[in-house]
């Protein structure tokens, strides 16, 4: 692997992966049990990768077509530990501001890159163990959790390695604050550690990563940010009787009463419809009072109201 590649915050839009530098790898395949769903994806990812942030769109439409058969695991990857390496051209904060501008582009998601010029992150670690003691709470408010994160940093700039942004961010996802400080300092660490172990075992090299597996441990891996049809003939080869449960779109707002934020990609991509049409319909429920929204340099997200 070239040096200029090892920079995990230096995701290459070609591949849709933010790589860590390249560990040693198990040659022992790692068994995934499946628990109460025909299969089990195991997704590691980061609250600041912005791979991640690409394969939203995707991802939702997953759950809503095929979420019956599977469950999603959250691990978290630990992207930034800290500012100690100088790798890829990027050996500062500031590097990545333009980076995560080209990211956005690419992805068509929005993104302000000016959080590391105007309140840089030193790590990803803090994120990612409030991601765990979250967990402990509720795994379904801790998905709600890490979506408000994302928002945080992508469209409001907020850095979300600071105590006081977990929290505001905690309590939109209606979880304990008080608890989630208990298990912050205590438990969610070593559960955080346990993710980082498990993923040297997996041998997880970036970010996104997903591990599928069926009740037999037959076992497929997909790698960083590809097209929803990846994911979805991923899923049915491993269980072919899954059927796609299209979405109802009673109206241009159904979507909203099951995902209350959206940019126009996700729901272009839901819709099955192009980002422009997309816009267009957006705009107007926005126009028409029906929808806030939250404008950025590169893009929107719109909001239920």
């Amino acid at each position: 692997m070239t040096e200029e590649k090892t920079n995990p915050l230096l995701c290459d839009p070609e591949t849709g992966m933010c790589e860590m530098p390249a560990g040693e790898k198990s040659t022992e395949k790692t068994a995934i049990s499946t628990e109460n769903k025909p299969v089990k994806i195991i997704y590691y990812t980061d609250p600041i990768c912005s791979s991640c942030w690409g394969i939203e769109p995707q991802l939702r439409k997953l759950k809503l077509e095929y979420g019956d058969y599977f469950e999603i695991d959250y691990r978290m990857g630990g992207l930034l530990p800290d500012w100690s390496y100088n790798s890829g051209g990027i050996s500062k904060p500031s590097d990545v501001a333009h980076h995560w501008d080209e990211a956005s582009l690419y992805y068509e998601m929005p993104i302000d890159g000016n959080v590391w010029i105007e309140d840089p992150l030193d790590s990803s670690y803090p994120s990612c163990i409030a991601m765990k003691a979250a967990q402990i709470q509720s795994k379904e408010k801790a998905v709600k959790f890490m979506r408000i994160l994302r928002e945080e940093l992508y469209l409001n700039k907020k850095n979300i390695a600071k105590w006081e942004n977990i929290v505001e961010a905690a309590k939109i996802a209606g979880l304990d604050v008080q608890k989630l400080k208990t298990d912050y300092e205590g438990d969610a660490k070593k559960l955080f550690q346990e993710d980082l172990n498990l993923g040297k075992t997996l041998g997880v090299r970036g970010f996104p990563t997903l591990f599928l597996a069926d009740a037999n441990n037959n076992q497929l891996t997909i790698y960083g940010s590809k097209p929803y049809d990846a994911y979805k003939n991923a899923l049915v080869a491993l269980f072919p009787d899954a059927k796609a449960k299209k979405f109802e779109n009673k109206n241009s707002l159904s979507i909203f009463e099951i995902y209350p934020t959206l940019a126009p990609k996700e729901y272009a991509v839901i819709l099955d419809i192009s980002v422009n049409n997309a816009n267009i319909i957006l705009e107007e429920l926005y126009n028409k009072g029906k929808l806030n929204k939250k404008a950025i340099k590169n893009g929107m997200l719109y909001i239920k109201k």
